[in-house]
């Protein structure tokens, strides 16, 4: 492995803790002596890296520094690429073309060698479901989740009753077939999901729902993951 290589996969190591780290935990994961670590460390922090900390107590990276310039391996190049064509294809227009700008912005910090594999990527995204009539208000949904904001929804069962309800939105899935918010659902006084396809009218309150969306988000899939484990159980009797 280069020494640029390495110092790149020293920082990745840093950003995956959110607590200070030892060196000779990040020497084990590097595969390097932890004399090479603080050698790292220190060209880190000379190139600007807020590195905290000391030898025998533990580092930690504070956000926001990039090192230039900014280097991808082949497999994270195609990642980006498929994974900005599925955002294109599978999602909302705003936000399928948020996905195009941020691969024109990344494109144009990449060394020249790098950016020729963003142009020559082959993996492609097969076709799929296009939105639905209702799921048009896919970018109203998002800004609703970042603002966590309660919805008030007119929504459609598979059977095609109608119900009114007031929903805290937490999160989108998006899938092959249909995108579902996940949200608390004042109604049912519990998490529920719901298809955007299903929405027949929305409406977004002036006010925010008095959870914050973390902790939503925590205490849903906590409930998600007993579920999983009660069918597990079940199905080993």
């Amino acid at each position: 492995m280069s020494r640029a290589a390495r110092l790149l996969e020293l920082l990745q190591a840093f950003r995956r803790y959110k607590r200070p780290v030892s060196g000779a935990a990040l020497a084990g994961e590097l595969g390097v002596s932890l004399r090479t670590i603080y050698r790292d460390i220190e060209t880190l922090k000379a190139q600007g890296a807020a590195i905290d900390g000391e030898a025998g107590v533990g580092f930690v990276l504070k956000p926001g520094f990039m090192l230039p310039p900014l280097m991808f391996s082949e497999d994270e190049i195609e990642a980006l690429v498929l994974g900005s064509r599925w955002v294109a294809e599978r999602t909302d227009q705003p936000l399928g073309q948020a996905a195009r700008n941020a691969l024109v912005k990344i494109a144009a910090v990449l060394p020249p060698d790098l950016k020729a594999g963003l142009d020559e990527s082959t993996l492609m995204v097969g076709p799929g479901a296009s939105l639905a009539a209702g799921e048009s208000e896919l970018p109203v949904i998002r800004d609703a989740i970042r603002r966590q904001r309660k919805l008030t929804i007119s929504y459609a069962d598979v059977n095609g009753n109608c119900t009114d309800r007031v929903i805290w939105p937490v999160a989108l899935a998006f899938f092959d077939q249909a995108r579902v918010i996940v949200a608390w659902c004042e109604l049912r006084n519990d998490f529920r999901h719901f298809r955007a396809d299903r929405i027949l009218g929305l409406n977004v309150e002036a006010i925010g729902y008095p959870q914050r969306r973390a902790v939503l988000m925590k205490q849903w899939q906590e409930k998600v993951g007993l579920h999983l484990r009660k069918r597990r159980d079940g199905s080993d009797v």
